[in-house]
């Protein structure tokens, strides 16, 4: 893990206390952002009482609720934030694959706040099925996308071990978030590192997976907006990138969302334009045809009768 000695020293403290955790059995399922508001408001979840209560929703705790230990791996990793008597946990750690994941704490209101949810389960799921699925010669070189926890990229690997696996985001954060998540998998094939798309790296991929921002967000967090007026450009960039660097056989496992206007869906639209030139194969489905429908109430998605999670798959011609 290379960086700063203090940051070393403390990204060791965060492998370490995911280590505890996971003897400890801990596991938690991250929700949505608004049901996780919904399940803290009730009155008996204002404080949290355990692990999960801590470090997967995010409440706050009194110095005495969780193990000494939990707590110095905490303070060691910079994670923990004191208030007099009310302490914070400043990251939560989510159990996907057998394995478990650091990520920011609730809300995801930070720039360089890194996510993890139901999408990235989802993402993920589409990643690690194309793989135990592939038909074609051995899986050589990966790199996933806008990698966030790097999730996507650690499924892939175990299932396919003897890859090269890059995990390429332009959040500093993310990438730390993703050594510590491959240190905590044991997935030495996955190498996190600063790239725009595929700008900052070289050579050609057998497999390429994205989980980009596909919202319309009036905020403009780096996490959560794709840019465009329909939230999508940033996927059909991560189209154009595969249709120039998958190798013969390579495939595109492309997770996003659209904004669903009088019946149409305008990502679909534009990604059967941009592949019509190339010589890859797809395939387009909608995994949820209606999520998010909070965002149905503001103006971005005035016009959306719902909000729909897509899956594109294209394959390249041997």
């Amino acid at each position: 893990m290379v960086g700063a000695p203090d940051e070393t020293r403390r990204d060791e403290a965060l492998i370490q206390l995911g280590q505890a955790l996971k003897a400890l059995g801990y596991m938690f399922t991250t929700v949505t952002p608004v049901t996780h508001e919904r399940v803290n408001r009730r009155p008996d979840n204002a404080w949290a009482h355990d692990l999960r209560g801590a470090l997967g929703w995010s409440r706050p705790f009194r110095p005495d609720t969780l193990p000494p230990s939990i707590v110095e791996a905490m303070d060691a990793a910079g994670v923990l934030h004191r208030d007099g008597d009310t302490w914070r946990s400043l990251v939560r750690f989510s159990s996907y694959d057998d394995e478990l994941f650091v990520h920011s704490a609730f809300p995801t209101s930070a720039p360089d706040a890194v996510f993890f949810g139901p999408d990235t389960y989802r993402m993920a799921d589409a990643a690690a099925a194309h793989v135990e699925s592939w038909r074609g010669r051995p899986i050589r070189r990966a790199v996933d996308i806008g990698c966030g926890t790097g999730a996507g990229a650690i499924a892939v690997a175990k299932r396919a071990p003897d890859a090269e696996v890059l995990a390429v985001d332009i959040n500093e954060n993310a990438l730390r978030y993703a050594e510590v998540n491959v240190a905590l998998a044991g997935t030495d094939g996955v190498h996190p590192c600063r790239s725009n798309l595929l700008h900052d790296v070289s050579g050609s991929f057998d497999l390429i997976i994205s989980n980009p921002p596909f919202m319309v967000d009036p905020a403009g967090r780096a996490y959560r907006d794709g840019g465009g007026p329909g939230g999508h450009a940033l996927s059909l960039d991560i189209i154009d990138v595969a249709a120039e660097r998958l190798e013969p056989g390579g495939s595109l496992v492309l997770f996003s969302g659209v904004g669903i206007v009088d019946g149409r869906d305008s990502l679909r639209a534009a990604a059967a334009e941009r592949l019509a030139g190339t010589d890859l194969t797809w395939t387009y489905r909608e995994v949820d045809p209606d999520v998010y429908d909070e965002e149905l109430d503001g103006d971005a998605y005035g016009n959306a009768e719902r909000i729909a999670v897509v899956l594109l798959t294209a394959v390249r011609a041997e």
